[in-house]
């Protein structure tokens, strides 16, 4: 086919005025040319009519005005009115802009005139209205033009002594639309200069859509399209925006089953299967998606059409893949492993509990791989530790943990414990540490052989296939899994082998992830609770009750305890360790040792927590210079001293929540506490209060997981009030009410509670005397110890209580001035104490042979069960306690 070059198929210009292209070229310019003419017209007219009503306004303005000014009357009936008028009404005419201002009398003589030679001549123009007394407003065509004046009468009362006119020629009034003329003229111009631009780009688009073919050439070449559309062996559909089918070639027709006149009719009545109905008329765009029509499997491709100025709708094209089934099956069995071995991975592990991990293993492979899945690991992974190789060597005894399935079953139920027979699949593969496939379980002789019994009730029901996969990771077999199938499922086959190991071999990682996690989580809660108290201490200054809740997820450092003073008091403490793990529970143990060792001192409670603050700051800077050993930060702490005698209570804290006081009225309050910085901070020290507690009071102190535990502070607290407040409840079920308020469902910090209610020793039990400074009053110091300890009932400790504070008094009178004062209390033990003003304190000693002195506290520390010194403000105290002879009251 010869084609002619467009560039000399358009050169001459008439030939293209000729073409569609020119004629439309001519038709726009004709249109905006008319348009244009329209408007300007229009436009005229408008500026005439405005221009009369702009001028009649004026001139009326003007003449009315100056009729109704103030003394114009008078002016008229004056001897010279022209010579008064004449320059008013030239002021008037200059400030209305009008062509002149001009006053007469009733027969028409002018007094005033834009010029001289006007006053005196005759007005031009309709008087009889205005001589009636109406305003007269016309237009006078003169020598210069159109002109509109206005006449309006000069009254006196009810009568008219004259007129004034004033008058403005129309064309030198100016309009908007005169304004607006240049701008339509442009308008024009710019319209034309678009219109040809416009023609000119789309002839051209035509010229390159056409390509420069004439109509015969455009006939030809729809020809051939046409036969290559129906020749190829790939069906092509088109839809319009209705979603009608435009055109369908041969092959299309074939492949999907159309009729010859296809065409017009709607894609959703042609029967077609939904998913390709729902491909042609969507519009998406699809690329080789498969689509099964009848007994073919089409490869469809769909493509919309209403970009690029096209008509809407879309084109699909259809290519017959049904050779590729069996490949597309096998690819969707890879792609559906591919896919639950990601899901695995995903599912597989969320939490470090190996019972847990066993069970997300049965809920994943039971979904898409198996009908049964039963995991059974030997009983020490249960507990963390690592089964030893012996114990797989014959016949293997598992705990069954776990199992999914969608009905009843004859297997092991789970939490039953039992020992595989040598012949099952099951001890094969724990024995050769591979996974073992059975097809066809009822073809298993060697196993039904074995274990009939159980291969009888499995087949019976419909199990006929098996993969039995060791869990075995980092060298360590823990136990099997079973993949069964069963009814109209298809049998396990090679593929599936290695799914299973694949399943088995992720399975296996994460329980031993877990069962690691499960030995390292005992072996630090153990490490704890061997660090923290076994129980309460025997004393009788308070009623105690604890509860210590560790957190389920890793071991923190909380600790409390309750240790007896001399004196009959005690101390009570409560800490929390920075941090989590094996370090800070060891860290705890040896701050709660440190904190004994200090109380042994008997410290007050800010003395022994700025010890307690410079040991942990000593301990936090060696592990900071150990490499790869974390450092404590800090840690709380809460130390608090009762004495039964007084009723007191000494508190002083370490960045650690305030306790909570119930009143015996079952008012709670929390004492204000200066709070002082964290253990191992330093810098600042640390601020004691003294609390007076009456008889029945509760002290509570705690961790802050019990009030900050997935909730706020404030709100914790809020809620520990109300639980505690209750008027003489003991402490056991206080603690009980205070963790049913506050445990959360979900705990995540370790929980230390201890409650103390108080108690007042009786003031029979206490005895005290004053002490002269002299060697004479040790023997009457002997006979009211004799005198209080035959009211006591304790003859039996008179002997002992006198050489000891015999001894203690003597001391006291030779090295410390002033005043000196014996106390006993009958306690659980019997209670000696010496006060007196020295700060020197006796140590004990082995005198020699040639020494005078020096044996007197050696005979007390073997008399007595144990004795001390504690420090005060204004001196010290010496005490010794003894054993009762009796059982204690």
């Amino acid at each position: 086919m010869t084609r002619t070059a467009p560039s000399t198929r358009h050169r001459n210009p008439a030939a293209f005025l000729r073409g569609f292209a020119g004629q439309m070229f001519l038709l726009q310019v004709l249109i905006i040319v008319l348009l244009v003419a329209a408007v300007v017209t229009t436009l005229v007219f408008e500026s005439r009519g405005e221009r009369f009503q702009a001028a009649r306004a004026r001139s009326l303005a003007a003449a009315e005005g100056f009729a109704h000014g103030v003394g114009l009357p008078q002016a008229l009936r004056g001897p010279d009115p022209s010579s008064t008028l004449q320059p008013l009404a030239e002021a008037a005419r200059k400030a209305a802009d009008v062509d002149f201002v001009i006053v007469m009398n009733r027969d028409g003589i002018r007094y005033t005139g834009p010029q001289a030679d006007w006053i005196g001549g005759k007005f031009v123009g309709t008087l009889a209205p205005s001589l009636a007394g109406r305003v007269t407003v016309e237009t006078v065509h003169g020598p210069d033009g159109e002109r509109v004046q206005a006449v309006v009468p000069v009254r006196d009362g009810d009568k008219v002594v004259g007129m004034v006119s004033a008058g403005l020629g129309v064309d030198e009034v100016s309009s908007d639309t005169d304004r607006e003329l240049p701008f339509v003229a442009g308008v024009g111009v710019g319209g034309l200069a678009l219109a040809t631009v416009g023609t000119g780009l789309v002839s051209r688009r035509l010229r390159r859509q056409t390509h420069g073919l004439g109509p015969a050439e455009m006939t030809r070449m729809y020809e051939h399209h046409d036969a290559v559309l129906h020749a190829v062996r790939e069906g092509v559909v088109i839809v319009d925006d209705e979603g009608n089918v435009v055109l369908a070639n041969d092959e299309a027709r074939r492949l999907l089953g159309l009729s010859p006149d296809v065409e017009g009719r709607p894609v959703s009545g042609l029967a077609l299967d939904a998913r390709m109905t729902d491909v042609l008329l969507s519009r998406r765009v699809v690329t080789d998606e498969v689509l099964p029509v009848g007994d073919r499997l089409l490869a469809v491709n769909n493509r919309p059409t209403e970009s690029h100025g096209r008509p809407a709708g879309s084109v699909a094209t259809l290519r017959d893949t049904t050779e590729l089934r069996e490949i597309s099956g096998r690819a969707e069995a890879a792609q559906g492993r591919l896919r639950l071995l990601y899901e695995a991975s995903v599912a597989i592990g969320t939490t470090l509990d190996v019972t847990r991990t066993s069970e997300e293993l049965t809920e994943v492979a039971s979904h898409r791989f198996a009908d049964y899945v039963t995991v059974d690991l030997a009983e020490p992974v249960l507990h963390g530790d690592e089964p030893s190789p012996s114990s797989y060597a014959e016949t293997p005894e598992l705990h069954r943990v776990a199992f999914s399935g969608r009905y009843r079953h004859p297997l092991y139920q789970v939490g039953e414990t039992y020992t595989y027979p040598p012949s099952t699949p099951m001890a094969e593969a724990l024995g050769r540490r591979q996974a073992v496939l059975v097809p066809d379980v009822a073809a298993a002789a060697q196993w039904r052989a074995g274990d009939s019994e159980r291969t009888q009730l499995v087949l019976g029901y419909g199990l006929h296939s098996l993969i039995s996969a060791p869990l075995m990771a980092r060298g360590v077999l823990m136990g099997v899994a079973n993949f069964w199938r069963m009814g109209e499922s298809p049998p396990l086959d090679e593929d599936d082998l290695a799914v299973a190991e694949e399943l088995a071999a992720r399975a296996a990682v994460c329980v031993d992830n877990a069962r690691r996690y499960t030995r390292e989580h005992t072996m630090a809660v153990t490490l704890q609770r061997s660090l923290l108290p076994r129980g309460i201490p025997e004393q009788s200054a308070l009623e105690v009750a604890s509860r210590y809740l560790p957190a389920p997820a890793g071991v923190r450092g909380d600790w409390f305890d309750v240790i007896p003073l001399p004196g009959a008091r005690v101390a009570l403490v409560v800490g929390d360790v920075v941090g989590h793990g094996l370090h800070a529970a060891a860290t705890m143990g040896r701050l709660r040792t440190a904190v004994l060792n200090f109380s042994a001192l008997d410290l007050p409670p800010d003395e022994l927590l700025g010890h307690l603050d410079e040991l942990v700051a000593l301990i936090d800077h060696d592990m900071g210079g150990a490499e790869g050993q974390p450092t404590i930060i800090g840690a709380t702490c809460l130390y608090a001293i009762y004495d039964p005698t007084t009723g007191t209570c000494t508190l002083a804290r370490a960045g650690h929540p305030l306790p909570a006081l119930v009143r015996p009225d079952g008012t709670v309050e929390f004492p204000e506490l200066p709070a002082g910085p964290p253990l191992g901070v330093g810098g600042l020290p640390f601020e004691a209060v003294e609390l007076h507690l009456p008889e029945g009071s509760s002290l509570a102190l705690y961790t802050d997981g019990l009030i900050a535990n997935e909730r706020d502070v404030d709100s914790g607290l809020t809620t520990l009030r109300a639980a505690l407040a209750s008027p003489g409840r003991p402490p056991e079920e206080t603690c009980e009410a205070v963790l049913q308020a506050l445990l959360p469902a979900r705990q995540s910090d370790d929980i230390a509670l201890l409650v103390a209610r108080t108690r007042r020793m009786a003031p029979d039990r206490i005895a005290e005397w004053d002490v002269p400074c002299e060697p004479s009053a040790v023997a009457d110091a002997r006979t009211d110890i004799t005198r209080q300890l035959t009211r006591w009932g304790l003859e039996e400790l008179v002997f002992t209580t006198e050489l000891a504070l015999s001894e203690l008094i003597t001391n006291a009178i030779r090295y410390a001035p002033g005043g000196i004062r014996v106390r006993l209390l009958y306690d659980r033990s019997l209670i000696c104490e010496v006060y007196d003003t020295g700060s020197t304190s006796p140590h004990l000693r082995y005198a020699a042979d040639e020494d005078e002195g020096g044996r007197g506290l050696f005979l007390i520390a073997q008399l007595t069960e144990r004795w001390g010194t504690r420090y005060f403000a204004r001196g010290k105290v010496i005490w010794a306690e003894q054993a009762l002879p009796g059982p204690v009251d």
